[in-house]
């Protein structure tokens, strides 16, 4: 699993060029919660690539959480490998909003298949912090 060779200097999974601890750690390890709708994205598809399902249900608006999403994402995590995330598209969701939306593909192989997840994702900040609220969803092959 990525998780097991990432370290704060290696190169962040969701593809900001910046390094791991300069870009989505803070926020999967509690110290420094996204400040923008795209960096909880980028936080999430890191926590998808490494495996941080606590995180990922953290960040799930409440009204949106499911018995058996841990399960859910403990699988899907265990099954997929994310190969590249590419920002399309971003409306609002600046440190100044209260609602934002983000655009996205995210390349994955999951055993013999390559695909390719394209998401136009709602975000939300509850209390100084962005929770993931739904997305339009399209699989497209990779």
């Amino acid at each position: 699993m990525l998780h097991d060779q990432l370290t704060g200097a290696s190169p962040c999974p969701c593809g900001s060029g910046k390094t791991f601890a300069q870009c989505c750690e803070p926020a999967l390890n509690g110290t420094r919660p996204a400040p923008t709708a795209e960096a909880l994205m980028r936080s999430r598809y890191c926590a998808f690539a490494i495996g941080a399902v606590e995180y990922l249900l953290q960040t799930i608006a409440p009204e949106k959480r499911q018995e058996g999403d841990a399960e859910l994402l403990t699988e899907q995590t265990q099954v997929t490998t994310w190969t590249g995330l590419k920002i399309l598209s971003t409306r609002n969701g600046t440190e100044n909003d209260s609602l934002g939306e983000v655009s996205f593909e995210a390349r994955f192989e999951s055993g013999p298949s390559k695909g390719v997840l394209r998401e136009h994702s709602r975000f939300r900040r509850d209390a100084q912090r962005w929770v993931y609220v739904d997305g339009d969803v399209e699989l497209l092959p990779g």
